[in-house]
Parts: C-alpha cells; sequence; structure tokens
C-alpha cells in the first residue's frame, strides 16, 4: 500500500524535528552535511523516531538546495547531500513498511531571498531530481511563509513526479499568512494546483495550530497536515528551548485530528517522546470525513479617509514640487531647526525631509522632529526611515507610530552601515533591506501588518526610495529602480548630483519610468566639505570642474558659500528643464542658502510660466 492510499483510511503519525535532536548533539554547523559527515547520528534519528511509532519520517534535507547551501560554500554539493539522506532514511525503515519524505525547505521568510523565484524554483528543481532519484515515497515541502513561493514550487513539481506531495504553509498569526491570506484559502489553492496532503507546520505550537486549523475546511481532494512546534520557543543561557509536555501534545494530536488532520507530526522542539505520545494517543482513531468550520471573524477594514494633503508623487507629476532636507540636530537645542523649518516651509517647500541617522550617527529622532512640525507648526515632514536601526518590530511599531501622527510621508532607506558613524561597534539591524520595507508599508495600507494580523483600519503612506544615480553604469542602478517601483515605491529622491550632463543622462535613463523623480541638488559651503563629499560620502561624486572651483576660493567663506550657490544654480537651471521634482538638501542647517536656492527656482518657473507652490 502506498501512502496515498495509506491516507484513505488511516491517520498517520509522522516524525519530529530532526534540527532539534542535531543541535542537542552538539552539531550546529549545516545540518545536511551531516548525512555525510555524521551518518551515524543521522540515522539513530530516524530509528529513534521509526521506534517511538511514527509512520512516516522525513530525510534530513530541510536546507539542501543549492541556495542555501550557498552559506556554506556546498552548493555543488547538492546532489551528494540528498542522495546520502535518503540513503540513510530509507535504511532506517528497513522492510519496517513506514514511508519516507524527502524534505525541502521554503527559501523566503519576511525577508525575500536575493535569489529570484524563477532561481529558487531552479534551486529545488535540482534538489527534488536527487531525492526523487532515492525512490523517496513522497516529497514534503515545508516551512513556507511566502505563498507565491510554495503555490509555484508545488505546481512545478505536481508535473516532475506523480508521487505525494505535502505542502505545508507556515503563519505568524493563527489562520493568517503573512500576507493577510486566510489559510483555508490558500489551502484549497494548493489542493487545485494538485498537491496531495495541504497543512501547515512550525512557528505556532499546539494551542494555536489547533486554532488555525479550526477555520480550514476540507480539501475537496488533499488530506490536510499538521506539525506543531512542540510550544512557543523560549531563550536560556542564549539557546533556544521550547516548553512542552509530550502528553499535552499528544492530546494537541487528537484535537487536531479532530479538525480533519490526517498526517501529524512535530516540528521544533519535538521529539521522539512526543512521537510516541502521539502515537498512543491516536490509536483507534478513524479520520474526520466531514466537518463544520467555525465563522470566520472578519474584522473590520475601512478604507482610508481621503489625505488632507496631495501626494507628492501625485502633485508632481502636474506641477513643480521642492521638498528640502533639513538634519535634526547632533544636540538637544533645537529652535534653530524648527525657525530654518518653518520658513523655508513657509517659502514654498512642500515637505522637510528629515533623514534617520544619517551617516550612521545619533541625531534627535526624526519621527519627534516630524510630529513637532506638524502638530506644533502645521509643517509637513518628510522622515526617512532606515532598516539599519530597528528591527521587524520596531520597523512595524515606528511606522504605526507615524500613521497615529498623521506623518504619511516616508523615504525608505537601508541606511549607512554603523561602521562609517560614531559607533562602529554598534550593530546594524537590517532585518530587511529598502525593496522589502518598501513592500511591507504598502502592505500596511492594505491594513494589513507585517505578521499578515488585520490592522483594523488602512495605513495612508507615500513611499519615495532611494535612488543613486553617482554610479559608473547608470543603468544598473535604473535596473534597481525598476525592482523598487515592482515592490511598491510611489516615488525616487536621488542623491545630489554636480554636473548637467548628470542630470541629462538621468532623464535619458528614466524617461520610460512613469514613477516621478526628485532631482537632488546640494549647494556647496567649501573645498574642504567638497572634498569630503567626493572623498567620503557614499554615493556622492563631484566633477573636477566643480572640485576646482571651490578650491579657488580660497579661505574666504562668503566667496565659497557665493560660488556654491552659483554652482547649484546652474544646477537647477538644467533639473528644472528635465525634471518637476527638486530635492533640495541644505548643508549643516545653512537654510539660507537652500531659500536662494528656492527663489532661484521661482525665477526660472515665472520666466517659463511652470506651474509652481514655490
Amino acid at each position: 500500500m502506498g501512502l496515498r492510499e495509506a491516507l484513505q483510511t488511516r491517520v498517520l503519525t509522522a516524525d519530529g524535528a530532526i534540527g532539534t535532536l542535531l543541535y542537542s548533539y552538539g552539531l550546529d554547523y549545516c545540518h545536511e552535511e551531516m548525512n555525510v559527515t555524521r551518518p551515524e547520528i543521522v540515522e539513530k534519528i530516524h530509528s529513534e523516531y521509526l521506534a517511538a511509532g511514527a509512520d512516516v519520517i522525513q530525510t534530513n534535507t530541510y536546507g539542501a538546495n543549492a541556495i542555501k547551501l550557498a552559506r556554506y560554500g556546498y552548493e555543488d554539493r547538492v546532489q551528494e547531500f540528498n542522495t546520502a539522506a535518503v540513503k540513510h532514511a530509507k535504511t532506517a525503515v528497513g522492510t519496517g513498511g513506514q514511508f519516507v519524505l524527502g524534505t525541502i525547505g521554503g527559501v523566503r521568510g519576511i525577508r525575500k531571498s536575493d535569489a529570484t523565484l524563477e532561481e529558487i524554483l531552479v534551486a529545488i528543481r535540482e534538489q527534488a531530481q536527487s531525492l526523487l532519484a532515492g525512490d523517496v515515497d513522497g516529497l514534503l515541502l515545508e516551512t513556507y511563509y511566502d505563498f507565491e513561493e510554495l503555490s509555484a514550487t508545488v505546481s512545478m513539481l505536481r508535473q516532475l513526479t506523480d508521487k505525494v506531495i505535502v505542502a505545508q504553509l507556515t503563519m505568524h498569526e493563527p489562520g493568517i499568512l503573512q500576507n493577510g491570506m486566510r489559510l483555508n484559502d490558500a489551502l484549497t489553492q494548493l489542493d487545485a494546483l494538485g498537491a496531495d496532503v495541504v497543512g501547515m507546520n512550525c512557528r505556532l505550537g499546539p494551542y494555536h495550530s489547533i486554532q488555525a486549523m479550526e477555520t480550514v475546511q476540507l480539501p475537496k481532494h488533499a488530506f490536510l497536515s499538521a506539525y506543531p512546534n512542540a510550544s512557543l520557543l523560549d531563550v536560556e543561557d542564549g539557546r533556544v528551548v521550547y516548553e512542552s509536555e509530550a502528553d499535552y501534545f499528544a492530546r494537541a494530536a487528537v484535537e487536531l485530528v479532530g479538525q480533519g488532520v490526517r498526517l501529524i507530526g512535530g516540528c521544533c522542539g519535538t521529539t521522539p517522546k512526543h512521537i510516541e505520545a502521539v502515537k498512543k494517543r491516536l490509536a483507534g482513531i478513524t479520520p474526520l470525513t466531514v466537518k463544520e468550520i467555525k465563522p470566520v471573524s472578519v474584522e473590520f477594514v475601512r478604507v482610508p479617509e481621503p489625505p488632507v494633503e496631495e501626494p507628492l508623487h501625485i502633485k508632481v507629476k502636474h506641477q513643480r514640487s521642492v521638498i528640502v532636507e533639513l538634519d535634526t540636530p547632533r544636540h538637544l537645542e533645537i529652535d534653530g531647526f524648527v525657525k530654518g523649518a518653518k520658513e523655508l516651509y513657509a517659502a514654498g517647500a512642500d515637505a522637510i525631509m528629515m533623514a534617520d541617522n544619517s551617516l550612521a550617527s545619533p541625531r534627535i529622532s526624526n519621527i519627534a522632529m516630524a510630529s513637532i512640525l506638524k502638530l506644533q507648526h502645521g509643517v509637513r515632514a518628510l522622515p526617512h526611515l532606515t532598516c539599519r536601526d530597528r528591527n521587524l518590530i520596531g520597523l512595524q511599531s515606528h511606522l504605526m507610530g507615524l500613521d497615529a501622527l498623521g506623518l504619511h510621508d516616508i523615504l525608505a532607506v537601508t541606511g549607512d552601515p554603523t561602521k562609517v558613524g560614531d559607533f562602529p561597534g554598534a550593530t546594524s539591524v537590517y532585518d530587511v533591506s529598502s525593496m522589502e520595507l518598501i513592500s511591507l508599508i504598502k502592505q500596511l495600507n492594505e491594513g494589513i501588518s507585517f505578521s499578515g494580523k488585520p490592522l483594523r483600519k488602512q495605513a495612508n503612506f507615500s513611499v519615495a526610495a532611494a535612488f543613486n544615480p553617482n554610479v559608473r553604469v547608470l543603468d544598473r542602478a535604473v535596473s534597481r529602480l525598476e525592482k523598487k517601483i515592482e515592490h511598491g515605491a510611489d516615488y525616487f529622491i536621488s542623491q545630489p548630483v554636480y554636473t548637467k550632463e548628470k542630470i541629462v543622462e538621468i532623464y535619458e535613463a528614466t524617461k520610460h519610468l512613469e514613477t516621478p523623480i526628485y532631482i537632488g541638488i546640494m549647494p556647496l559651503t567649501s573645498f574642504k566639505s567638497a572634498e569630503f563629499l567626493h572623498h567620503e560620502v557614499p554615493g556622492i561624486k563631484l566633477s573636477d570642474e566643480v572640485l576646482a572651483r571651490m578650491e579657488a576660493c580660497g579661505d574666504d567663506k562668503a566667496k565659497a558659500t557665493a560660488e556654491g550657490v552659483a554652482i547649484a544654480q546652474e544646477l537647477l537651471e538644467t533639473a528644472c528643464e528635465y525634471f518637476n521634482g527638486i530635492y533640495l538638501i541644505t548643508p549643516f542647517l545653512r537654510y539660507d542658502m537652500t531659500l536662494q536656492l528656492m527663489d532661484y527656482v521661482k525665477q526660472l518657473d515665472a520666466q517659463k510660466g511652470v506651474k509652481t507652490n514655490v
């Protein structure tokens, strides 16, 4: 009898975690390598689960694809590791009649892999072919956070084999995927794509797994599976631990059968003791064939109120728009900053932009200053949000706070690494890149949290993305813009440009894009600051002509200021000809220079009859 036939009439008990046991043996490197270097331990783990009563075991191949193995430099050993893993599992089973599933783990998490979906599918196909060549009874796809990845993988594998495919999703919240999709809807689609068993594994313990499965209907064709964690995780002395008694886990397994599950195993933290308890508890229990699911309570998500202010990415498409950057102070005296911001806004700036600890050096919180400007002085603020300083928890909390304050304009940036700033020993977080952050912000605009949980209200963020045109190959930078557009960027703000030729080159390279661009212009204040920007600040390059003009000013501060403004005005003549969006960067709180440039933009627009608020 094959696995598909066995599931027709029985509830099958699968094995538990492999990584947990390898970890307990002190093996904390590449677990898939253990198939070759420590085969006796791998076979011992399989045998212990079989002795505990497992009807189905999985190969030790969760991360045995080229993308994941590349972390260890083993990307050329895919076939070797998978072939050895199948051999150990089948040796452990022997003639016992149990089934072996070839395990394939998901690649994407909340943070998308650097690999494209096409590259992921190529890697998974290679791994699957090695597993199938060993004559496994089926393939187990587990710990898939990304539904697009799992559905594409099921479709691809269904064309590759007619063996059993088990497709399991992982959730942060019971019954809801991280993109806000309902688990029931996702499993229904996987069933339609040809998966033989659909379900969930990992992240959630027994309690929340039962809650999730209560919302799931019995599929039309497939069977249901569940591989919960032993419990919610805890950390003791730097080690991840799971607190769960085997009998509690087994009692939960009975409840999962009551929700229609026919294949029950364990994920992180589970051991042969858990599986033994499950096997005993499920003895004599017959599968569920008819089920009524709990009504799903849909939390109210309202359409966002129309913004009081026109989004910048809309405004800049039909008229001149100028945004001005003014760095928040490095000290606690804010009067000068507030005065400058008010004058710039009164002069016609559409928004005052504030960096998020630029160059990895601490300044007064831009969300604090943005709220002061907006709530106390009616000034529209555009804060940066960097991935460097906050993990996913902090990023979502920060964004929810911005929404609560009515601050809907934001620039999402990856952020300069901490090693360039005042505290080079500090940790850079980088849970996500700027592209992924843009996608997550747009998910909040749908009323869905990073974990997929409804927020009861939609956010209303207009999201800018950074653009560095000061590179040798501009086409590559434009390709990054296109990727950021795919992730949801509404408009772009460029690094400062210092040649007219570069501005024209940017226009020619980006004129096919409908997404607007604000061109960055920053006046120079001295030859020393010009050299610093040119040689030390990432993403900024000056021309030899500009450097020479600033050097000719010598130590005359007034002359250097005037020359810096003159250079910026010349650049503005070209920028205003090709772009509606102008981004003026204020150097060292010298907003008097920025005010001069704003006046010059007004003059240029008046000469040409351009519609402007400046």
